[in-house]
């Protein structure tokens, strides 16, 4: 028997599981953003704009909030488990004085949600107060807190972004930006940063660039994001990215920008791209609306099919489908709905309803897909197990055949730089044929975007300035091999029994 037969035996047993596994698959059958960070400094409404910021960034995490304060002496925080809109009200906002916060948004992994685990993180040491919002990933963190730990070193979380708190604490330089850099030297990876103490505010991004960061102002207040959507949200202007390698200092004197690493060559992350960033952001330099169309349109060139209407799986395909629809002449049609209330748990039916947990997600309109040969875009299979359910739904509903176009190449290998993906061999591409694949999601037809259709967007036939381990396995920074790399599993050692909520501090 062949490895694909094993498999296919394998997502048979899958398709039949029980109801709480089909929706948990129907949930996490996506690649996943760890998190999104926001700042402002120098405005009367710092938390509010916080807030209005971490409310933008919402799609890049989704488990946990925070904001943290300053009004010059003290830092005030609160954070809690949930949505923005549901840890922080008028109240809390206003308890959140200060011309000066930041915040945190965070998509968790793995294992159980716990408060501890929230950001931003806020200490009290020997300079002050200090409160960090870490986006990435530190591929060394394992070989670090072993070593801070011999030292004596204590971790309250098992997040790698209090490794970076730790190194500052016990960095020898006697103010905060020199401290920063001492820390940030020591570690591999990926981190866009944001920092806050009673009087400073800082901005960090790697040598690589992977995750995203923008400047923006405000009148006279300056703003730090993880994507410009959230600066137009409040109204701000895009001034520019934080380069890679670059530390901006903000505080009364003004605006500082530091470059104490050796320049690399860019590594921006190419699925920021095809999937995670909000369609209204420029990302890089581009919009990212545009650029999905026309990888959309490569695909159209690149895979055709005989079919009559173009549909999304939404949202995620919405744009890419655009694209190929109006390169390939068909109509485009949202053939698919999404719900975009989807909760945390159910009361499920028993065995009533087929395929339930695919359906609270997606619900196809019957009299656009009768008899239509149907060409379905979406931006990547990562599990394969919510179009190997959605794609009979849509022959249920009516269609005659469906062709499946991936808007992207097949993703075979996981990310170690701040994204949440399954092990390597659970990536159905990685160990299965196109076909193999094709036969599993039951798909008429499937193919993937090139190479080149992928990078079409630069207009040259170039790669370069850009990370694509996920599709290719080359790690720009070096992954260890002789350790599991500490790939976002922040809250193994979670209380299980946490029943949400928040809190707010002061550190005086």
């Amino acid at each position: 028997m062949s490895d694909g037969q094993l498999a296919g035996d394998k997502w048979d047993m899958a398709a039949d599981a029980d109801l709480s596994v089909v929706i948990e698959e129907a949930k996490l059958d996506n690649f996943h953003e760890e998190c999104g960070v926001f700042g402002v400094y120098g405005h009367p409404e710092a938390a509010n704009l916080v807030y209005l910021g971490l409310y933008a960034l919402q799609h890049r995490g989704q488990e946990s909030a925070g904001i943290v304060s300053s009004n010059g002496k003290v830092l005030i925080s609160h954070r809690g488990m949930g949505l923005v809109a549901d840890i922080f009200n008028t109240k809390v906002i206003e308890q959140l004085e200060g011309t000066s916060a930041i915040g945190h948004n965070r998509y968790s992994t793995t294992g159980s949600t716990t408060l501890k685990n929230c950001q931003p993180l806020v200490v009290e040491y020997a300079k002050g107060g200090l409160a960090l919002a870490h986006n990435g990933n530190l591929v060394n963190f394992s070989e670090l807190r072993e070593q801070l730990e011999k030292n004596g070193a204590i971790f309250q979380s098992s997040s790698d972004s209090e490794l970076i708190i730790h190194l500052i604490a016990s960095a020898q330089a006697p103010d905060l930006p020199d401290r920063l850099i001492e820390a940030l030297g020591q570690v591999r990876g990926a981190y866009s940063l944001v920092l806050l103490t009673e009087r400073q505010m800082i901005a960090a991004r790697d040598p690589w660039g992977f995750r995203p960061l923008v400047l923006g102002k405000l009148n006279d207040a300056t703003i730090v994001a993880s994507e410009t959507c959230a600066l137009d949200l409040v109204r701000a202007e895009y001034v520019r990215e934080v380069e890679p390698g670059e530390i901006v200092v903000i505080d009364e004197e003004g605006i500082r920008s530091l470059r104490p690493f050796a320049a690399m060559a860019p590594r921006r992350c190419v699925f920021e791209y095809v999937y995670f960033a909000r369609p209204d952001s420029l990302l890089y330099g581009r919009n990212v609306y545009q650029v999905r169309k026309l990888q959309g349109r490569a695909l159209a060139r690149e895979c055709p099919a005989e079919a009559d209407i173009v549909v999304p799986v939404p949202d995620s395909g919405n744009a890419a489908a655009l694209g190929y629809a109006e390169e390939s002449g068909l109509p485009f049609e949202m053939g698919l709905v999404r719900s975009h209330y989807v909760g945390r748990t159910f009361i499920e039916p028993r065995q009533s309803i087929r395929h339930f947990g695919v359906k609270i997600k997606f619900n196809p309109v019957v009299g656009l897909l009768r008899g239509k040969r149907v060409v379905l875009i979406e931006d990547s299979i990562v599990r394969g197990t919510t179009l190997r359910k959605v794609i009979p739904m849509l022959r249920q509903a009516g269609a005659r055949e469906v062709h499946m176009r991936i808007a992207a190449p097949p993703t075979t290998n996981s990310c170690f730089y701040g994204i949440d993906t399954p092990n390597r061999d659970e990536l159905l591409a990685s160990r299965h044929s196109i076909e193999e694949i094709r036969k599993y999601i039951t798909a008429d037809s499937l193919a993937y975007l090139s190479w080149d259709g992928l990078y079409s967007f630069l207009g040259n036939g170039s790669r370069e300035g850009y990370c694509d381990a996920c599709f290719t396995g080359n790690y720009p920074v070096e992954v260890p091999r002789d350790r599991e790399p500490h790939q976002l599993h922040l809250f193994e050692a979670a209380d299980h029994h946490f029943n949400g909520g928040g809190r707010a501090d002061r550190l005086a």
